[in-house]
């Protein structure tokens, strides 16, 4: 394996003609006798000589900087490019370019810079802009060229990597009934069906050994003539998994402030998800259905909602051939999890997922994430009938989940989970038959 070629400075075309012009002259003069000519070269010849008398041994270094803190979709970025000239000749000139991602829309980042940097100098040159999309952007790779000793030499291109810009999804405003199916934690805020320490009043009892004074209901014990304390039920928090169908990607994403993909509509509901339940104490993970299955174990606190930003950076389509089935059993999933799946519901597996889910006994629920608009492409004068069966087959699988007891409910922000859940906590709460 070769090593690669280390930038070095070479002759550009002006020392190139100076040399040719010099020796033109030169050789014409003596051919012919002509003291004239030669007096032409002499211009030629000691410029040369004055700018090649020092030759730089350095080339220019580039350093990409940009935005290190916490940056959300429409956020501000504040990139830019210095360069650096470590030799004790200064430059001419350099030309300098970048490239950048294609959501990250940076001023004038699309066109060369041409600046002058000293001796043993720097330059800077700001990139201010706007972040259109979350994930992991970057800025670069960037490449400089220079010129020095009057334009006589250049540096072949220095290329320096790319800077890699986090960008989170930004969280619309999310609130969820409080009612959850199962808390099985031992603290939390949400109200469970097992007696214990607590705010909510379960009724009154007799008084037994252990109990504490402070719950000893007086007007009932006046009235019995017997103590009597005041049971509640014990706050305990939940788990919450949430499940990202990313069997295929459907739409084409505009950006913050355009339309939404399926993957836009998974990683932002995910995000807002996470934050209210993990803002509530609960403990959240997070699980790829997909290829590579990739899962958030579950945790709580402000750690692990950093942690779940940081992992939906990664999040991509990951499909799986038609005749393989995502490795995805029960046995992986709490039975006290509320799980909420992120699905466009395109893929008959996904709902093939859901239904064995729920038969297995789990708390889920279907979180439609297809776009309204979203269609299959016009290919002919038969596209328009084909979309509408199409349309037809997927409501068909829609009113199947509903058949097997899978509540599906299209993503719409704030509020969009509060009476499905309020109906699985209702049914979890009843009293099941024998």
């Amino acid at each position: 394996m070769t090593e690669p070629v280390a930038p070095s400075w070479v002759p550009t075309r002006a020392l190139g003609r100076s040399v040719l012009l010099t020796g033109l002259f030169l050789l014409l003069g003596v051919a012919l006798g002509r003291v004239d000519l030669v007096l032409l070269a002499a211009p030629f010849a000691i410029g040369a000589a004055l700018n090649l008398r020092r030759i730089p041994q350095s080339v220019p270094e580039v350093t990409i900087t940009a935005d290190e803190a916490y940056l959300v979709e429409g956020g501000a970025v504040q990139a830019g490019l210095t360069v650096a000239n470590p030799d004790a000749l200064g430059y001419d000139l350099v030309v300098v370019r970048t490239k950048t991602s294609p959501w990250l829309r940076l001023e004038h980042a699309d066109r060369p810079f041409a600046i002058t940097v000293p001796s043993d100098g720097w330059a800077a040159i700001d990139l201010p802009g706007e972040a259109l999309r979350w994930g992991r952007q970057d800025v670069g790779p960037a490449a400089a060229a220079a010129a020095a000793c009057g334009g006589l030499l250049s540096c072949r291109p220095v290329v320096t990597p790319a800077h890699g810009v986090r960008v989170y999804p930004i969280t619309e405003p999310f609130k969820a009934t409080e009612a959850m199916p199962a808390a099985a934690g031992l603290v939390g805020a949400h109200r469970s069906r097992r007696l214990g320490e607590g705010g909510e009043l379960a009724g009154v009892r007799q008084f037994a050994p252990g109990d504490r004074l402070r719950r000893i209901d007086w007007r009932v014990s006046l009235r019995t003539r017997d103590l009597h304390v005041a049971s509640t039920l014990s706050d305990r928090d939940a788990e919450v998994l949430i499940l990202l169908d990313l069997l295929g990607e459907v739409g084409l994403s505009g950006g913050v402030g355009g339309t939404s993909s399926v993957l836009d509509t998974t990683v932002r509901a995910a995000a807002a998800i996470s934050e209210h339940y993990l803002h509530r104490g609960d403990r959240v993970s997070l699980l790829e259905y997909g290829a590579t299955a990739r899962r958030l174990r579950a945790a709580s606190g402000r750690r692990q909602y950093l942690t779940v930003l940081e992992w939906l950076l990664d999040v991509h389509a990951d499909p799986v051939d038609e005749e393989y089935e995502p490795a995805l059993g029960s046995h992986q999933i709490s039975t006290s999890a509320l799980v909420v799946v992120l699905t466009p519901l395109i893929d008959p597996r996904a709902a093939d997922m859901l239904a064995q889910l729920t038969q297995a006994g789990r708390f889920v629920v279907a979180v439609d994430t297809l776009p309204p608009d979203a269609a299959p492409p016009v290919r002919n004068q038969w596209s328009p009938l084909g979309t509408r069966l199409w349309r037809l087959e997927r409501e068909n699988v829609l009113g199947r989940l509903r058949e097997h007891g899978v509540p599906v409910v299209s993503w719409a922000g704030a509020g969009s989970l509060d009476l499905v859940l309020r109906d699985v906590a209702r049914m979890a709460a009843a009293p099941r038959g024998r």
